[in-house]
């Protein structure tokens, strides 16, 4: 099903790769799978200089360009080959987009599906043995981790920001309110919509939670949506935030609420942190924002603690856990100044 969201004129440009047909972790066959992919810079002849980075809820690769990818950044395609995948299930990527495909296998997607799709692109597309880095946010954090416990031999160094290799019980709940939004619209009716537009009321209700715990009281308190161009929070709620949303596809944004809240890196190591987080190998920095409600610091903390040799770095922005889309300049040079130093590290 094509949706006017998820194209190249507005996504793009990016590629496909074929999966085929993959099996989930959960059970299951999704059928004739596709990532959709990014690169910037050149792959060198060692193949030593690839960075890959991973989305996050609703982040597509054109998203992670325009906010980490650039000359004289950290990520400075001039110095690395930088493969940015969009996950599964976000649109351009294979997805559930409509109901056609929702009962198709893509409410039990994981994180672990995500990982093992992107590692059939790493191997087989670009003959890739080993990444000179791995990074993402909030779900791409999750993604991050899964890779650095997955294959650790494969990752020199992790940059989990913003998220954890867990989802929390306070943060499972959080979004579990993202998806009573969007499911409690009767248009929604199971998924079995004949068009998102049918979808407004649930699609703005969860952009309206998405004000609350995207950004930090200290945001509204500093009135900092002021410098976007608004006059009045409800403006800047309805332009900014439910502008967005209600574009999006809803089982889209539920198939990835799902993974995010049953992700879990432990789940292969009978539930023991400690032992799945210990498998990592990579130089790694857990960078969590401090006015973050979704991710707190003390959440990334107390796993960073389980990763040996592991260093946390917390970044400060008033803008809460929706900092690390970029819309944030100090923000972004402190993740600059912390990325290209690990980068310079040996690994």
């Amino acid at each position: 099903m094509e949706h006017p969201q998820y194209n190249q004129a507005i996504h793009g440009p990016y590629e496909f790769f074929p999966v085929g047909d993959f099996a989930l972790e959960d059970g299951g066959v999704l059928r004739d799978v596709r990532l959709a992919y990014a690169t910037f810079g050149a792959l060198n002849a060692n193949r030593d200089n690839a960075v890959l980075i991973t989305t996050w809820y609703g982040g597509t690769s054109k998203i992670i360009e325009t906010a980490f990818i650039g000359a004289g950044r950290a990520l400075d395609p001039a110095r690395w080959f930088i493969i940015v995948v969009n996950q599964l299930g976000n649109g351009l990527s294979s997805s559930p987009l409509g109901a056609a495909e929702r009962g198709d296998g893509y409410s039990r997607l994981r994180i672990g599906d995500d990982v093992s799709a992107q590692h059939r692109l790493i191997t087989q597309k670009f003959g890739i043995s080993r990444l000179a880095l791995v990074c993402g946010g909030s779900m791409g954090a999750q993604q991050t981790y899964e890779w650095a416990v997955r294959y650790p031999h494969m990752v020199a160094r992790a940059a989990p920001f913003c998220g954890t290799s867990r989802t929390t019980d306070y943060n499972r709940l959080m979004v579990g309110r993202f998806i009573d939004a969007i499911t409690s619209d009767p248009a929604w009716n199971q998924g079995r919509y004949a068009s998102s537009t049918e979808v407004q009321a649930g699609l703005r209700r969860h952009a309206r939670q998405l004000a609350i715990t995207g950004f930090s009281s200290e945001f509204y308190r500093q009135r900092l949506w002021r410098g976007l161009g608004f006059t009045r929070i409800e403006e800047f709620v309805e332009q900014y935030l439910e502008a967005f949303l209600v574009t999006a596809d809803p089982n889209v944004l539920l198939c990835m609420a799902g993974k995010w809240q049953r992700a879990d890196v432990s789940r292969g190591f009978g539930g023991d942190l400690g032992i799945a987080l210990g498998r990592i190998t990579a130089k790694t920095l857990v960078m969590p924002i401090d006015e973050d409600l979704l991710f707190p610091p003390a959440d990334c903390e107390a796993e960073r603690r389980l990763i040996p040799g592991a260093e946390l770095r917390i970044l400060h922005s008033p803008w809460g856990h929706l900092a690390c889309s970029g819309s944030d300049p100090d923000w972004m040079k402190q993740f600059d100044r912390h990325v290209d130093e690990l980068l310079a590290s040996p690994a």
